[in-house]
């Protein structure tokens, strides 16, 4: 199994075009610290790739990774599809981006394609340039060719709605309630973690950028893994509120701090995966790669996924 790390950043990246806090101010200064928009390729055979969310960097994301670009043929690209982890902005804007193709597929639960077919009209808005194939994406292992020994399955991690998705029925502007961006309704399809197994070699991955509860089937998941990708969008729970991004702590905001009694980085230590994390906002100290929240993950045997960092399992 081949990965390669395309992004590493929440939503806005790093720098956000309209902030000037010390981290942003610090990677225009240092472009080394630049992070992109989250995102994952993943090999699905000899001559297949798959992107695990399409961010606003998408383009930038594909040219520069040499296994991703084009060739031989003038038109012939390795990129088969997409695999959605959710419908929000920052993972699902990248597809408009590619209605150069001829086709390509997108993988996804129903409450994320139904948000993006029937809220965002991205099925209407393309059709006249590409095709897209909707693949559902669901607990059962599927195989991402048809001759491939790649499968992959989804782990339903939150009920989070992205703003735009109000609940069934309702339009996304008529109360404050169904304009929350935390919003939930009654189904964790909304945001779920990938699993991908090789079954030619046994070995497994699981990457979710975004966690907002450790079920005991997310857990199971990570005992299975050899490589664990996981949220580290807040260091702990108060930063969103401190650093003045939020009224809301980082768990009433969809996403498990790293640090603190109930934070992940405590779970994930000693497991026997190899441990990364991915989906750093902004305030998160860690986008300063001399801070020393990076000895303290270090000490735990945990480490911060690196910008086009390459992972063979």
């Amino acid at each position: 199994m081949l990965l390669q790390v395309l992004g590493t950043a929440a939503g806005g990246g790093l720098p956000q075009w309209n902030c000037a806090c010390p981290s942003c101010t610090g990677a225009r200064a240092h472009p080394h610290r630049r992070r992109r928009h989250a995102s994952l390729a993943l090999r699905a055979d000899d001559s297949h790739w798959y992107l695990v969310n399409a961010t606003p960097d998408i383009g930038d994301q594909i040219e520069d990774s040499r296994a991703l670009r084009p060739g031989p043929g003038t038109r012939r690209t390795p990129l088969a599809g997409v695999i959605l982890t959710d419908a929000e902005l920052d993972h699902t804007l990248g597809i408009a981006r590619l209605r150069e193709a001829d086709g390509f597929e997108v993988l996804a639960t129903a409450p994320v394609r139904e948000a993006l077919l029937e809220r965002l009209r991205l099925g209407e808005t393309l059709a006249p340039y590409t095709r897209i194939a909707w693949r559902e994406h669901g607990p059962e292992p599927r195989p991402l060719t048809p001759h491939g020994s790649v499968t992959t399955a989804a782990v339903p991690v939150s009920a989070k709605r992205p703003r735009y998705a109000a609940a069934h029925g309702e339009d996304p502007g008529e109360t404050e309630a169904t304009d929350d961006p935390e919003a939930t309704d009654d189904t964790d399809d909304w945001v779920t973690a990938l699993t991908v197994h090789d079954t030619a070699t046994g070995r497994r991955l699981l990457y979710a950028p975004a966690l907002a509860r450790w079920s005991d089937a997310f857990q199971k998941a990570v005992d299975d893994a050899d490589c664990v990708i996981l949220d580290g969008t807040f260091w702990d729970d108060g930063e969103p509120v401190r650093t003045r991004i939020s009224g809301r702590t980082a768990t009433a905001m969809g996403h498990l701090p790293i640090a603190g009694p109930e934070g992940t980085a405590q779970r994930l230590a000693g497991v026997r995966a190899r441990c990364l994390y991915t989906h750093l906002n902004n305030t998160n100290p860690l986008g300063d790669p001399d801070a020393p929240q990076h000895a303290l993950l270090r000490d735990l045997g945990l480490e911060v996924a690196a910008e086009r960092m390459v992972i063979e399992l």
